[in-house]
């Protein structure tokens, strides 16, 4: 018989572990309290237009990635729809503090190539920088889906590894204004300076270097992707299925509770939700204490706030590339800040649809905001925030778009309708603490206090998710294959990976 296997979350992480699984031959069950799957995947309509809620910008999908030889192991390759961004400008900045354009191209020589024409004298250190990534990139076994001995040890890696991400930067390269822009993505690791290790700076760097690329028609068409593999080799995937408790004796489940009133066994259970929202649906007992305190003490990283944007009718060119705007140098890490002025940024993108053509239909802002910015509604559910809330995000989207004036004179003429969404929506859709966008901060000077394992002190339960190991669409596959492999056996599924390229299946 089968052994079967009970995953709380459809998001990211559950549902790629739930397809390795159910590849290995476990049947799997994933319960879903939303009613659509995918977590950040997620999309939703407004305006009669298809919006991702969370997945924009995705690398390790070009032609050899990482998660493209996972997705082959899987075999789902042929069937992901994405368009790779431009490749003489993956990405534009721009700082209004001096109101100056960086575009930034694809590939190790390109990256270095594009940035020397702006900072010359740099050259030679663009060069040794980018070389340092690669490396700090390469030391991770998982990262490069290589065999490992299984034990993860932050402090076996190079002096660079675990050293804060901006002092990183600062090593290598001299001047202050180049430092800040090769930070321009830190938002979507959640950086912090002085806290943030430069190997995650590495790793997302890395990734977006090599290429980066977008879903297109919208994110939810992988995480049906991923369902598919589950529910052809016999499980299920079930939305609208919300978890009310977790019943654990004697070091193990027993049982799972949904809020239906359905009750869920199986031989192995796997949390894809946020730890220590997992903690609440369980006794006080079924974890140590210092367990429990631990993971309510790990900080969280920020969260956003997006605007949706419905464009007229062939008013507005599509732009296959993501551009990031800054307010000044100086503050490119402190987006978490709360001390600082609101808006210091954000990214701002055009969604590809099937048969793009020269226009854009739509248009994703998303601006990173501490979850304290919302504290006044903390207590409150979707669709009854009231008044002064709607105002609040009213004059919220009004100063973004203003900024965004900056870059696209004219652009509010453009738009038909727009949508919007706080740190609050992201809680309560993605039941993520805080609405945090990426999961667990990480410190460089308390390494071990953020890194979560996979594996916890109860028996048959295990976690997968953003707050394991790495976060985002790279990241959070690579977490799965360590959960997997922590009932499969260690290097089981990279083997498997590694000779799924070698034979081209």
């Amino acid at each position: 018989m089968k052994k079967s296997v009970l995953i709380i979350g459809a998001g990211l992480g559950g549902l790629f572990t739930g397809a390795i699984l159910s590849k290995e031959g476990f049947m799997v069950t994933i319960l879903e309290k939303n009613a659509t799957i995918g977590g950040g995947l997620q999309t939703f309509m407004r305006f009669g237009e298809t919006f991702d809620t969370g997945m924009h910008i995705i690398g390790g999908l070009n032609s050899n990635g990482n998660i493209m030889r996972i997705c082959q192991y899987l075999g789902i390759s042929s069937q992901i729809q994405v368009q790779e961004v431009d490749y003489d400008c993956t990405d534009q900045l721009y700082f209004a503090e001096d109101k100056s354009f960086y575009k930034i191209a694809k590939g190790r020589e390109g990256f270095v190539t594009s940035l020397s024409s702006y900072f010359p004298q740099e050259r030679e250190n663009l060069q040794h920088y980018v070389t340092a990534i690669f490396h700090l990139a390469n030391q991770v076994d998982l990262f490069n889906l290589r065999p490992s001995n299984g034990v993860i040890n932050l402090f076996a890696h190079s002096e660079d590894f675990i050293m804060s991400a901006n002092d990183f930067i600062a090593k290598y390269i001299q001047d202050k204004r180049l430092r800040s822009v090769l930070a321009y993505m830190n938002p979507l690791y959640g950086g912090r300076a002085n806290f943030t290790p430069a190997y995650v700076h590495a790793i997302i760097s890395v990734l977006y270097i090599n290429g980066a690329c977008r879903f297109v028609g919208g994110s939810i068409r992988f995480a049906n992707l991923l369902a598919k593999v589950i529910t052809s080799n016999g499980g299920k995937v079930i939305s609208h299925e919300e978890v009310s408790y977790i019943d654990v004796k004697n070091k193990m489940v027993e049982q799972v509770k949904s809020l239906n009133g359905h009750v869920y066994k199986a031989d192995y259970y796997i949390s894809a939700i946020h730890p220590c929202n997992l903690l609440k649906l369980t006794s006080e007992n079924a974890f140590p204490k210092s367990y429990r305190n631990r993971l309510d003490s790990i900080p969280n990283a920020y969260s956003a706030f997006s605007i949706f944007i419905k464009f007229k009718k062939e008013s507005f060119p599509y732009i296959n590339h993501s551009e990031f705007y800054m307010t000044r140098y100086e503050d490119v890490w402190e987006f978490g800040n709360e001390a600082k002025p609101w808006p210091l940024g954000f990214l701002f993108m055009t969604p590809p649809e099937d048969n793009q053509g020269k226009f854009a239909t739509k248009a994703i802002v998303m601006a990173p905001m501490p979850f304290v910015m919302t504290q006044a509604w903390e207590n409150t559910t979707v669709g009854k925030r009231g008044y002064d809330y709607e105002v609040w995000k009213e004059n919220h989207a009004d100063e973004l778009l203003s900024q965004l004036e900056e870059i696209h004179p004219g652009i509010r003429d453009c738009i038909e309708q727009i949508n919007t969404a706080s740190p609050l929506t992201i809680r309560d859709y993605y039941g993520v603490k805080e609405g945090s966008i990426c999961g667990f901060s990480k410190d460089c000077n308390n390494i071990a206090m953020s890194q979560v394992p996979v594996v916890t002190k109860v028996g048959n339960l295990l976690l997968t998710g953003q707050n394991n190991n790495l976060h985002g669409f790279c990241g959070v596959p690579l977490t799965a294959i360590s959960t997997c492999e922590a009932i499969l056996g260690n290097n089981y599924i990279i083997d498997k990976i590694k000779k799924c390229a070698e034979s081209g299946s």
